[in-house]
């Protein structure tokens, strides 16, 4: 006489593993879809630009937007020449570099290698809040504290220029350089410090021929994000820098740069679908095309010049 056999009753620990397995399962499908929406967002952002800008290229020529110097899409006698504009955007976050550069990696030496623990802890913290003001802060100080100072040691510079902004600029990235390099700086083992100091080396010796050239793919990857951060700055170079599009590269007149032409069409005074209204498709379009080759080149330079310890 046959018995059914009865299966014995799922334990606490089978039970809790298959709940762990579907949790599991159900955050890696939550990423999943959090890293395709972002992916659709871009494309998305990419085609409104393509779409727009195609539209523009009907009526301009490509050849005359990316070759010419002339740039008066809301005057009567229109030119659609970007390069004033990128002369603009280029002067500025150059000069702003110049600022930010130097200082940001000398700051970061000083964290990493020669400050204590606790000034470190203190100084990091109070040197990073700088990147949470808000842009439109450092616009009014750059035109109402810097500029008035630069006037006062030269009177060939205008009330909106070039200059003023950069300075500010530069103050602004100046935390993400510093923060990022200084990270890139800890990261170097310390045997090799130890190494060198054994070999007789100085502090600075280790600094700057041992560490940095260590970190140098983490230093060179903050300062290219920093650029990019540069290129892509709006509310600094709106205030202080001034609408004046002319391809120059003297700091003390009035310049205009992509991101602020965006804004100035922006405020609704071309109508939209009109000529000039699509011309802020088309230079956003280029800046995204710049910034997307300047993030490019950061992820080489780190695969290029990346190096393993263990």
């Amino acid at each position: 006489m046959s018995k059914d056999v009865v299966s014995p009753p799922l334990g606490r620990g089978t039970r809790n593993a298959w709940k762990r397995k579907f949790l599991e399962r159900a955050i890696a499908i939550l990423l999943f879809l959090s890293s395709f929406l972002s992916i659709l967002i871009t494309a998305g952002i990419v085609a409104v630009l393509l779409f727009e800008a195609i539209t523009f290229f009907v009526d301009v020529s490509f050849l005359e937007f990316i070759t010419g110097t002339r740039w008066t899409p809301l005057f009567s006698s229109k030119q659609f020449g970007v390069l004033a504009l990128v002369a603009g955007t280029t002067l500025t976050a150059v000069l702003a570099m110049v600022v930010a550069l130097p200082l940001g990696l000398l700051s970061a030496i000083y964290l990493s290698e020669y400050s204590p623990d606790g000034v470190r802890r203190l100084v990091k913290p109070i040197l990073e809040v700088l990147a949470g003001i808000p842009t439109v802060v450092y616009g009014y100080f750059a035109l109402l504290f810097v500029t008035p100072i630069l006037r006062g040691i030269s009177g060939d510079i205008a009330v909106f220029n070039a200059l003023s902004a950069s300075i500010v600029m530069g103050i602004m990235i100046l935390p993400m350089v510093s923060s990022l390099s200084e990270d890139a700086m800890r990261a170097v083992p310390r045997n090799l410090r130890e190494a060198a100091y054994a070999l007789g080396s100085t502090k600075l010796e280790v600094s700057t021929l041992v560490v940095v050239p260590a970190a140098l793919s983490g230093i060179m990857s903050a300062f290219i994000l920093a650029v990019s951060r540069a290129i892509g700055e709006t509310m600094i170079v709106t205030i202080a820098a001034g609408q004046n599009p002319s391809f120059t590269l003297n700091p003390f007149v009035p310049i205009e740069t992509m991101t602020a032409y965006i804004v100035q069409v922006s405020q609704g005074d071309a109508p939209a679908g009109s000529i000039e209204f699509k011309t802020i498709f088309a230079v956003a379009l280029l800046l995204f095309a710049i910034t997307l080759i300047m993030n490019l080149l950061s992820q080489y330079v780190v695969s290029r010049f990346r190096e393993e310890y263990e």
